[in-house]
C-alpha cells in the first residue's frame, strides 16, 4: 500500500473546549500531535503518499504538518468545506487524489499500536477492517468476526471497528443504493456514513477483518485524551 487516507475533518464536539481552537487530530499526546503518530507509522511501512481530509480549523493542518517531507511523505490536504462529509462521503471525495490500488484509511482521532504492515494490501473482498475489543464506552460492539475472518452485521460476540481499514474502490461503486435517501446524499459533494456500505458488503460476504488485541484508544473525550497522554509518557 503506497497511498493512505487520514480522516481528520470532524468537528470534535465532544472534546470541547479543547477543540475550539485546535482540531482533535492535532491535540498532543505523548509529546506530539495525535495525527503524527499515524504519519510516523505510515512512513515506517513504506507509504509515501497521504491524503488528509480536513474541515474544522483546516488551515492548522498544513501549518503544523507541512508537506510531509519531514517523514518522507507527500501530504495532500482535501478540504471538505465547513461541514464534514462523514466517513463515506469523505472517502468518496478523496478518491480522485488516491491511486487505483486499495487505500489504507485511518481515523485521525484514534491511537493504536497495531502493525499496519500486517494488514492485507489486497483485501479478499471490498474491504478489510481492523477490529478491537469493545471499550467501556461502546460495550455492544459493531460487527461479528467469524473463524474464517469474515465480518457479519448480526450475531455474537461482537468486536469494535478500530477506525483503521483497507478499502477497495469497489466498496463505493453502489454507495447510492447502500445509503438510500439518507440526509446529505443529494448534496454536492454528498455527505454519508461509511457503515451502510460496510453492511452492504457484509450482506454479500465481501468484508473481512482481523482482531487486534493490543493497545487502542478512541480519543473521544478530554478524559480519554489525558489518560492516553499519561500512558504514553509513563
Amino acid at each position: 500500500m503506497r497511498h493512505a487516507l487520514i480522516f481528520a475533518a470532524g468537528l470534535g464536539e465532544r472534546m470541547r473546549p479543547l477543540t475550539e481552537h485546535t482540531p482533535k487530530p492535532l491535540l498532543r499526546v505523548g509529546g506530539k500531535p495525535l495525527i503524527v503518530w499515524h504519519l510516523e507509522r505510515l512512513a515506517a511501512i513504506g507509504v509515501n503518499y497521504v491524503a488528509i481530509n480536513t474541515s474544522h480549523l483546516a488551515e492548522q493542518f498544513p501549518e503544523t504538518l507541512g508537506d510531509g517531507s519531514r517523514w518522507g511523505l507527500r501530504i495532500r490536504y482535501v478540504y471538505e468545506g465547513p461541514v464534514p462529509l462523514e466517513t463515506g462521503g469523505g472517502l468518496l471525495n478523496a478518491l480522485p487524489l488516491l491511486g487505483p490500488e486499495p487505500v489504507l484509511a485511518i481515523s485521525g482521532d484514534v491511537w493504536c499500536d497495531a502493525d499496519l504492515a500486517a494488514l492485507p494490501a489486497e483485501p479478499d473482498g471490498r474491504a478489510h477492517l481492523l477490529m478491537v475489543d469493545n471499550p467501556a464506552h461502546h460495550p455492544e460492539g459493531d460487527f461479528r468476526l467469524d473463524a474464517q475472518g469474515r465480518l457479519h452485521a448480526d450475531g455474537e460476540p461482537r468486536l469494535t471497528y478500530s477506525g483503521i481499514g483497507v478499502f477497495r474502490r469497489e466498496l463505493l461503486d453502489d454507495w447510492r443504493a447502500a445509503t438510500g435517501d439518507a440526509p446529505g446524499t443529494e448534496e454536492k459533494p454528498p455527505h454519508f456514513k461509511l457503515r451502510p456500505l460496510l453492511e452492504a458488503a457484509m450482506a454479500q460476504d465481501a468484508l473481512t477483518g482481523s482482531w487486534h488485541r493490543g493497545r487502542w484508544t478512541d480519543v473521544g473525550t478530554p478524559g480519554r485524551l489525558v489518560q492516553l497522554d499519561n500512558e504514553l509518557r509513563g
